[in-house]
This record gives structure tokens, C-alpha cells and sequence, in this order.
């Protein structure tokens, strides 16, 4: 059985083959995690947003229901606490095949893995039902698999294979590029300044400066993460992309909202992990942090910002910008923007 350790894998039974393949850090994603924050809130307890990001929140309601189900309460999601959890707390992702009318920590883990991978079950309950089986069928046809609505060894495989790893990978490839998100420079670059990990980028500004997001996307979070990252907003963009804006003082949009660089999403802050008002801005793909740098235009989101009086800033152009469905327009929308 797997134990889960507010934040950490801290064993791995044989059994889960798929899942002890690939190694999770403490503070990274993990879909063990987000099962283990599934099954709490099944059980009526609040263990923050479902993020796959243990902090004090999930803690606290882990040990809650350590509690009033009289186990020894050590934050640890071990064998007894897991069978306390009942049908929500097994078995282990990759046990069995998951197909339409399963149910369990499992299906829970892997809701959480299509989400973050881009193709969302419509729900994070740990039931296997009709949006979960059109999400698994669509990430089968993307991965050349067969479409058979069956997540077994070789579809979870092919989720793994794009987990987030302890090393934050400094490069992907893709077409996406992105407006700066503001017009300052950054301090904090991405890898590890000082000889800390760092996921992103920090960029100084005052607190309560706007916050717009930085392309074409719908928001997927907008909340409070106990991670650290304290008020957070999430953009889906197209081909697996995300960016973050984090720490932020307010939050001025909502999930499923649609998105366009220069949309104030926010407001800079000190919320989470952090030592004074900064913007912290992550760009993921597949959930996995990657250097933003490489994705970034000359022009600033901040600047399509609308000024004081009504009037907006010229638009900017987008080098995104082609003939499919999903893609950016040749210039960012904003207010009056063409």
C-alpha cells in the first residue's frame, strides 16, 4: 500500500508497479495526493482545493479524521487509515484495469492525472462515469493508444510517463509563446537560485499592481493553495500548457472564465510562502514546470492592461497565431482591441 505523508510518498508497495515507477518529490504534484485530498472531502472534511500539493490544510483534515476514527493521529495515510477511508481509500493506482462503474482511490489518481495532463473527466469524486471514460478514450486516441475506454497498464503508463518530476525540466518543445506577464525584470529565475529549487519566475512589483494573464486560455483554478502558493490562479492554454500567477493579494476571476493576454486576472501580493509582494509565474506543460524564458514575447501582458479613464493600451501582436481551432488571435484582446 502506499503511504502518504502530508506532501510525500513515503512508500511504495511492489504491487503498484506503474506507480513506483516514477519517483515524486514532497512538494511536486503528486496524484497520490490528490487522491488522498479526494477521498478526505468524500468524507465531508476540507482539505483544500484538490491540487496534489499537500499543506497544512490536508494535514489538518487528515488528522481530523485520523481522530474521530480513533487511529494513532501521525498525518500518515498508512494501511489502517486507508481502510478507515473505506471504498474511497483503495486500492493502489495500477491494482486493476479502471473502466466505466469503478470506483475508488484509484479512479481518484487517475481523474487527477488526465486533469492536469489536459483532459479533464468533468469531475474529481473517484467514480468511473461517463466524463471520466470520454476523457480516458480522448487521451488514448492523443497517445496513439487503443480506444477502449479502459485505463490499464499501457494507458497509465503513457500518464506517467508525463509526471512531474523532482527536477524541474528546463525545456519542452511547442509552438505556444506567451506575453511577459509584467513589464519589470525578474529576480528569482527558474532551477535553482541560491541553491534552492525554484519553479518559475519572481517579479518584484507593488502590492495590489495588476495582475493579467498572458494568453489565449480558460482559467482552471482560482483559489486559495495550501502549497504555498498561497492566492493562485491557474490558465489552461492549448497543447497542455498552463501558467500560474501566485501570491496573489485578490483574486478577480473564476474557474471556466475565458481568457486573453491582458486579462487582469488578479492583484500582487505577499499570500503563502512568501517574504514580500511579488508575482510568482510558473508555465507548466503536461503539469510538469518548465523555464518560462524561452516562451516569452518582447511585449509585456501588463501593458494591454486598460489605463486610467477607460482607454486601452494598443494591442499587441501574438507570434502564436494560426489557422486552428484553438489558437490565439494576432493580437491580444482587450477592451476595444480588434
Amino acid at each position: 500500500m502506499h503511504r502518504v505523508l502530508a506532501g510525500a510518498l513515503v512508500g511504495v508497495a511492489a504491487a503498484c508497479s506503474v506507480s513506483a515507477a516514477t519517483p515524486v518529490a514532497a512538494r511536486a504534484a503528486s496524484a497520490n495526493v490528490a487522491a488522498l485530498q479526494i477521498a478526505l472531502a468524500g468524507a465531508g472534511l476540507s482539505p483544500g482545493p484538490v491540487d496534489g500539493i499537500s499543506g497544512p490544510q490536508t494535514q489538518t483534515a487528515l488528522q481530523r479524521f485520523q481522530a474521530r476514527r480513533h487511529l494513532l493521529v501521525d498525518g500518515i495515510a498508512g494501511a489502517q487509515t486507508r481502510r478507515a477511508l473505506g471504498r474511497r481509500g483503495r486500492p493502489a493506482l495500477g491494482h486493476r484495469p479502471m473502466r466505466l462503474g469503478t470506483r475508488g482511490w484509484d479512479v481518484a489518481a487517475l481523474q487527477f492525472l488526465l486533469r492536469v495532463r489536459g483532459y479533464g473527466s468533468g469531475g474529481l469524486d473517484g467514480g468511473f462515469g461517463p466524463g471520466t471514460l470520454a476523457a480516458v478514450q480522448r487521451f488514448q486516441q492523443a497517445a496513439g493508444l487503443t480506444v477502449d475506454g479502459i485505463a490499464g497498464p499501457s494507458t497509465l503508463a503513457a500518464l506517467r510517463r508525463l509526471q512531474v518530476t523532482p527536477t524541474p525540466t528546463a525545456t519542452a518543445s511547442g509552438p505556444v509563446r506567451f506575453l511577459r506577464p509584467v513589464s519589470v525584470a525578474f529576480t528569482d529565475g527558474f532551477g535553482y537560485p541560491g541553491g534552492r529549487r525554484h519553479t518559475g519566475l519572481d517579479y518584484p512589483l507593488p502590492y495590489g499592481a495588476p495582475v493579467a494573464a498572458t494568453g489565449v486560455g480558460v482559467v482552471a483554478f482560482a483559489g486559495w493553495n495550501s502549497g504555498g502558493y498561497g492566492n493562485l490562479v491557474v490558465v489552461r492554454h492549448r497543447l497542455g500548457f498552463e501558467t500560474w500567477y501566485a501570491h496573489l493579494s485578490s483574486i478577480t476571476t473564476s474557474v471556466g472564465a475565458s481568457v486573453s493576454g491582458g486579462t487582469v486576472i488578479g492583484h500582487v501580493g505577499s499570500t503563502g510562502h512568501s517574504t514580500g509582494p511579488h508575482l510568482h509565474f510558473e508555465v507548466r506543460q503536461f503539469g510538469t514546470p518548465i523555464d518560462p524564458v524561452p516562451y516569452l514575447l518582447t511585449a509585456s501582458a501588463a501593458r494591454n492592461v486598460p489605463v486610467a479613464g477607460g482607454a486601452a493600451a494598443p494591442c499587441r501582436p501574438n507570434a502564436d497565431a494560426r489557422q486552428t481551432q484553438d489558437t490565439d488571435p494576432l493580437v491580444a484582446r482587450i477592451d476595444r482591441c480588434p
